[in-house]
């Protein structure tokens, strides 16, 4: 459970969701403790097949982090949100927001009953108030609260995700005058944040990583998972022939597929620079700061640098957070221009941040006046307790007045009892259907770490001296045993119409009637065995490529549990259990050697 005066924030992207943990310091600074992100592999336009990993990736990272039960403030990325900057005349408080309401129901390009919305004043200039509208449709902001909710944290409030990065660059580049623009790149939206003095403006476009990602697709005709690892293993943004000369003949074209992806973002920027200085009478951007997992991309920043011709650097929103002992700097340091929304979201905390937008669904705002409620409620039976003992104590408590007051309690029960049982059905269809999501919800799981698998071994074992031909998956892993289980059946290759080409395992079940069975032992898929071959001068490329797998995949490890007395504890499996075959001489009539391993999984998955 985490210490109450912790300060909780999570970002919810499109394709990846970042929580942090962050405290005071006792000069009223903000201080980063930890931090996690988790990947969503489904296409950011799939909003049904995303919110279930959304869900996932939320309980997973406070299970992490260790903070359930929690108040956390959570911000939504920018395509969910709708955000219009306003010019009104300067009136009177009261006036104001009547005039915001109308302005509200004017550019809200839904029904106002059907939306969620905030607003600001952000200041006066040239005789006009400037207010900034945020919206987002009340089921859209339903369906992400649960999420939440669902991971045993509670809303403390909701911002949107461009504002939230706006309160962590006012703070960070405070002493900055001149104009700066901020490209936040996302998974299918950028953001794109103005700073000049004082004044602040911020544009979401439909430009992101998923962009990039579907031109992959297209281009290559290729499902958007094995799109989207591409990029992210071998991707670059080409720049001229020049640079793309110095590259082999498939990174030229991927590189080349990138950038024409990425083409239409400097026009964009363009459009929006004109408008924040013809509408909102700012100037051009002196420099650009680039942020968000989209800028991870190699040589991005010299792409933005020839098209804006401008100086180009990453944005950092902790040059006035500290960082708590314990963490890896390194790792900080190269992602801290992915944790601008999470500061953002800690200033509102600490009263550091300018924008002060709350998108709170219903049900939080319900929780909120309750709350507010309760201590009037509470004084109020406090009275009443107090007026019926003085008037028990001086006997002017009448026996008929008893009896009275119990019939018509015990009516008032009865009526109450007539809502229970419905209430106790729909509990029990809850269950039901909780149940039912919690079994798409372990699909998922075990379909994104599937793909998490095969990724992780294919970027580990990306060597030119070096393949793979087979591919195993092994139930109930035993380190040193003669024989291992394959889940895959010796007729794989060629299986009779209408046959599984799975193994058939002998499971026991886990309830023996309506007891447990005492017999009852998980079957799981435990590790995975690789067949392949080595080639070139050094047999140490096998042992090398598995160690480096072992030291920095998540989904892999070197260690097994095993039972000493009543507790389990984790023991380093030796290499020569995990390293089956390995001839560390290619025969002189053979174009390479085989290779045996087995790698252990970290999350064994369970086979029903």
């Amino acid at each position: 459970m985490a210490d109450p005066q912790s300060i909780i924030a999570i970002n919810i992207g499109s394709q990846r969701v970042t929580m942090g943990v962050m405290g005071s310091t006792a000069k009223g600074g903000l201080v980063l403790k930890k931090y996690e992100s988790s990947t969503i592999l489904a296409d950011p336009a799939a909003e049904m097949m995303r919110l279930p990993q959304v869900r996932i990736a939320i309980s997973e990272l406070a299970e992490k982090l260790g903070v359930s039960k929690a108040k956390v403030s959570y911000a939504i990325s920018g395509q969910s949100v709708f955000t219009r900057f306003v010019k009104l005349p300067v009136l009177e408080d009261g006036d104001i927001e009547q005039l915001v309401t109308f302005e509200a129901q004017q550019h809200v390009p839904f029904p106002i009953n059907e939306v969620v919305w905030d607003w600001q004043m952000l200041g006066e200039s040239d005789g006009q108030q400037e207010v900034v509208l945020v919206a987002i449709k009340a089921d859209a902001l339903d369906d992400i609260n649960d999420c939440v909710a669902s991971a045993d944290l509670e809303t403390e409030f909701v911002d949107a995700s461009p504002m939230a990065l706006a309160n962590a660059f006012i703070y960070s580049y405070a002493d900055v005058e001149e104009s700066v623009l901020l490209i936040d790149i996302g998974a299918r939206t950028s953001n794109l944040v103005y700073k000049d003095g004082n004044k602040i403006f911020t544009r979401t476009i439909a430009i992101g990583g998923s962009t990039i990602t579907s031109a992959i697709a297209k281009e290559y005709n290729v499902p958007f998972i094995e799109a989207e690892s591409q990029k992210c293993s071998n991707g670059l943004v080409a720049l001229d022939t020049r640079h793309t000369s110095t590259l082999d003949e498939l990174t030229a074209a991927l590189g080349s597929c990138i950038r024409t992806a990425l083409n239409r973002m400097p026009a964009e920027i363009a459009r929006t620079t004109n408008f924040f200085r013809s509408q909102h009478g700012g100037s051009a951007p002196k420099r650009v700061l680039l942020a968000g997992a989209g800028a991870n991309l190699p040589m991005i920043a010299d792409f933005f640098q020839e098209k804006l011709r401008l100086p180009v650097e990453f944005f950092n929103p902790l040059k006035r957070v500290s960082v708590g002992q314990g963490m890896d700097v390194e790792r900080v340091a190269s992602e801290a221009h992915m944790l601008g929304e999470i500061i953002g979201l800690g200033l509102r905390s600490i009263g550091k941040a300018k924008l002060q937008i709350d998108l709170v669904p219903e049900v939080v705002e319900e929780a909120r006046v309750e709350s507010k409620r309760r201590p009037k409620l509470l004084a109020a039976a406090a009275i009443a307790i107090a007026a019926s003992a003085a008037y028990a104590v001086t006997g002017m408590t009448h026996k008929a007045h008893v009896v009275k007051q119990q019939k018509k309690n015990e009516k008032t029960l009865n009526g109450l009892l007539t809502y229970s049982k419905p209430i106790k059905n729909n509990l029990q269809k809850a269950k039901k259907v909780g149940a039912i999501l919690s079994q798409y919800g372990s699909a998922i799981d075990s379909r994104q770490q599937a793909f998490g698998i095969l990724d992780d071994i294919n970027q580990y074992f990306s060597d030119h001296n070096l393949w793979i031909v087979d591919f195993d998956p092994i139930v109930n892993f035993t380190p040193g045993a003669e024989e291992q289980t394959s889940y895959v059946s010796d007729e794989m290759a060629r299986p009779e119409y209408g046959k599984s080409s799975l193994a058939k395992l002998s499971i026991v079940p886990k309830m023996k009637g309506n007891r447990p069975n005492p017999a009852y032992k998980p079957t799981v898929i435990s590790a995975i065995r690789i067949h392949g071959f080595w080639k070139g001068g050094d047999p140490a490329v096998v042992q090398q490529r598995f160690e480096n797998l072992l030291a920095h995949s998540k989904y892999f490890t070197k260690q097994i549990m095993v039972k000493k007395g009543r507790h389990l504890t984790p023991e380093d499996i030796a290499m020569k259990d995990m390293v089956v075959e390995q001839e560390t001489v290619i025969p002189e009539d053979k174009l390479a050697a085989p290779y045996t391993i087995i790698i252990p999984l970290s999350k064994p998955i369970l086979i029903k």
